[in-house]
């Protein structure tokens, strides 16, 4: 039976790691994401679970204490946020090298510098070419079911791959919202027990993150990349078990008002809901538009994606960070990858928004809608890398 709350974001997902029976949590404090630490610890504290939590000097020895856990057959995870993850960069690279499924609350904020600690998505997709699985949360909901999900996903036994869940820091983190909790024994049986193919203390001896000589290397990154491809069919076999169990189904992304619909805009994260109220708004108006929202990025859903914008004729990505290539943003270059072999394609531009916390306003969406009504009306695409919001831009 569903358990109703009201929780921040950062509080639901200290409550799936409690309700996941963590081996170990290992963390070191940063804004927006202590709150996810600090919460777990309490449980720790209380006796509520049996966690060994590791408080360490840095992110990147917390990242090191989640790896040199799950390498010994832990189930170990961690939360962090910008310049933590930043600092964690070699550990990401050696987690998801090593085939250790280490989970991740990442709550998104900027990078420095300038200092900032609001949110975009510059952590995350600066690590999106690392070898972790990445889920993204519209809402508190979302973020509790994904991280619930997530660790069943890097376990499989044809994945071991670390996966992080993003939600939006201050703007889910921070937020109270109502929501529905599993119970414990629920949560339990979803998840099962860790138990790995091979370990430091599984009896025979195995060497974990090794030199590896070109004779090597290229078999391994080979390995790794078809894990990635892989996990796709995995992420959708655990979302409709987790749908079975609980009634909320979650796919690869959402598609808002999109069976008609003649332009779109693709978004991640919390900007969903203000995307979907604004497309209400327009379609009352008579305007065919839609949203599609990107849960799962890394894999990216290529060919889903393309088969989901196909029939559009003009598509505005919405990126949160920045790539600085002068071309666009990172979830621009993959959308617009993924449509380069239809017949009949969209045009697509790209939209810069909201970096370093600057508010995503109504307004805002419907100058994106209307550059998109200018494409279908005239048939010109115009500048395709765009930003929105900017002070006298």
């Amino acid at each position: 039976m569903a358990i109703r709350e009201r929780l921040s974001g950062n509080e639901a997902v200290a409550v799936a790691f409690k309700q996941m029976d963590l081996d170990v949590m290992a963390a070191y404090p940063i804004t927006p994401s202590t709150e996810v630490p600090q919460y777990f610890s309490q449980f720790v504290a209380d006796g509520v679970v049996q966690t060994e939590f590791v408080a360490v000097e840095s992110e990147h020895s917390a990242m090191s204490a989640c790896i040199s856990a799950a390498a010994a057959g832990a189930r170990a995870a961690t939360a962090t946020s910008a310049c933590g993850l930043a600092l964690m960069w070699e550990l990401l690279y050696v987690a998801s090298g090593s085939r250790v499924p280490v989970t991740l609350a990442l709550i998104n904020r900027a990078l420095s510098a300038p200092i900032n600690i609001n949110n975009d998505h510059s952590d995350s997709m600066g690590a999106r070419d690392s070898g972790w699985i990445q889920i993204y949360s519209e809402n508190n909901q979302e973020a509790y079911d994904n991280q619930i999900m997530s660790v069943r996903i890097a376990e499989h036994k044809d994945i071991m791959l670390p996966v992080m869940v993003c939600q939006d820091g201050f703007i889910t983190s921070h937020a109270i919202e109502n929501i529905e909790l599993l119970e414990d024994d629920a949560v339990a049986k979803f998840v099962g027990t860790y138990t790995p193919q091979s370990s430091l203390l599984g009896g025979k001896p195995i060497s974990v993150g090794p030199l590896d000589t070109p004779q090597f290397y290229f078999e391994h990154a080979y390995q790794r990349a078809h894990a990635m491809i892989e996990s796709k069919k995995v992420i959708l076999d655990v979302f409709k078990e987790f749908a079975d169990l609980t009634g909320r189904a979650y796919g690869l992304f959402e598609e808002y008002k999109m069976e008609d619909a003649e332009c779109a805009i693709v978004v991640l994260n919390s900007t969903a809901g203000t995307a979907k109220y604004v497309c209400d708004e327009l379609r009352a108006q008579g305007k065919k538009v839609g949203v599609l929202k990107l849960r799962v990025f890394r894999p990216f859903p290529i060919d889903e994606i393309k088969k989901a914008l196909s029939h559009l004729k003009a598509v505005a990505v919405m990126d949160k960070s920045d790539c600085f290539s002068a071309v666009g943003g990172p979830v621009f270059a993959d959308v617009r990858n993924a449509c380069y072999d239809l017949e009949t394609r969209p045009q697509i531009i790209n939209f810069i928004y909201g970096l370093g916390g600057r508010d995503v306003r109504v307004e805002d969406l419907k100058h994106v809608y209307s550059a998109l009504d200018e494409i279908v009306r005239t048939g010109h695409l115009g500048k395709i890398y765009r930003h929105v919001g900017v002070r006298g831009v």
